[in-house]
């Protein structure tokens, strides 16, 4: 069973930071899944739409530029990066699943990636683009047919996977609370991989596994790798 580090390391480190990231990597995190925003002038990783449970500013993202959002204090003195930075700073081996909030120019992300796998910064294999927002996930899969698409769902659809093999997804992303043997069987009958969050319980991860989960995210992601392995 995979193990992505959810925001980064966030349990230990501010959440979505190259910090937190830093600490995915260190200890071998499969995948880190981090959250991506966009505001006036770029893309930046953070979870919410407005800055104020995770840094120091107030107000929404979109009604700032990056080099306003740089001034601010993301936790423990970390900046909030912008997607290209974690681009330079993630190694190819490590995969990287983002998950897209608030994006408004789709063109500009698709350009962004274009150039980012031209440059060699990123590889198609590494990527994993996941949403709540299925539309905005169909339409960067059009445009990328070889990508990895994550749909992820809050609930327990009656028809299951369903949703996701529409999409022609590769993985349906799944709520610890909802998700059922069920579901799980479902979505593997339809070839998706089975992502559950947010994992942090070695209960929760035992009982994921018998269920055949795939993969989990996880606030700590080093100590569920350790549960795993004993």
């Amino acid at each position: 069973m995979k193990v992505f580090a959810h925001r980064g390391a966030s349990g230990n480190y501010p959440e979505n930071t190259l910090a937190a990231i830093k600490a995915a990597i260190t200890c071998h995190a499969d995948g880190i899944e981090l959250d991506i925003q966009e505001c006036k002038d770029d893309f930046v990783v953070l979870h919410d739409t407005w800055l104020e449970r995770t840094t120091s500013g107030v107000g929404q993202v979109a009604q700032f530029s990056v080099s306003q959002l740089k001034q601010l204090n993301a936790g423990s003195g970390e900046r909030i990066p912008t997607l290209q930075e974690v681009f330079d700073y993630v190694p190819t081996h490590t995969q990287l699943n983002l998950e897209l909030k608030s994006v408004i120019n789709l063109d500009k992300l698709i350009a962004l990636l274009d150039k980012n796998l031209n440059d060699k910064r990123i590889t198609q294999k590494q990527l994993l683009i996941s949403s709540f927002n299925h539309p905005l996930l169909k339409q960067i899969k059009q445009h990328f047919p070889w990508l990895n698409i994550g749909a992820l769902t809050a609930s327990l659809p009656l028809d299951y996977a369903r949703f996701a093999s529409e999409l022609s997804a590769f993985s349906v992303h799944v709520d610890r609370e909802f998700v059922d043997q069920a579901f799980v069987d479902d979505a593997k009958s339809k070839g998706l991989k089975v992502y559950a969050y947010t994992v942090d319980k070695q209960q929760d991860i035992e009982r994921l596994q018998q269920m055949g989960i795939d993969g989990i995210f996880s606030n700590y992601p080093c100590k569920a790798k350790m549960f795993l392995t004993t």
